[in-house]
């Protein structure tokens, strides 16, 4: 450890492009990582999902296409568009108490955005599915087809 310690500072000053872009890459996951735990959406597993289910109702609200709603989506979830969604409606805005998962298809299209509405809306208890429908379907969990 004292050897690595006396060569140090001489391989960040042969490799100074090297050593920079490790000290951005570091400092980007520290970011990440703390902003991850500061957010009021909270992201969840298949697994947590299904222990959520089990213990206090959520609301679940998949934004995937219809089509990809109609070919799979999470038992009891709601589908809508992400052009009607909108944490004000008067039928949603009765539920900012409960749990709301929103999801589509795989994890990276509009349920981020339309779980930071709802926060900013008033709702208390926000999470996102990690993965989408799709990780829910490779954990080997039930699905639901059609349009309910």
């Amino acid at each position: 450890m004292n050897d690595f310690l006396h060569k140090l500072p001489e391989f960040v000053g042969n490799h100074a492009a090297l050593s920079a872009l490790f000290v951005i890459l570091l400092l980007a996951l520290v970011v990440i990582q703390v902003s991850t735990l500061f957010s009021k959406v909270k992201e969840l597993s298949p697994a947590g999902l299904t222990q959520l289910i089990n213990r206090e109702s959520p609301l679940l609200i998949d934004l995937s296409a219809i089509a990809e709603f109609e070919k799979m989506h999470v038992p009891g979830a709601r589908h809508v568009a992400m052009s009607q969604f909108d944490p004000e409606h008067k039928d949603l805005a009765k539920t900012k108490e409960l749990p709301v998962v929103v999801m589509d298809k795989d994890g990276h299209g509009n349920s981020l955005k339309a779980s930071q509405r709802l926060v900013k809306a008033g709702f208390a208890k926000v999470y996102t599915l990690g993965g989408g429908v799709l990780a829910w379907h490779a954990a080997q969990l039930p699905v639901a087809k059609g349009n309910k």
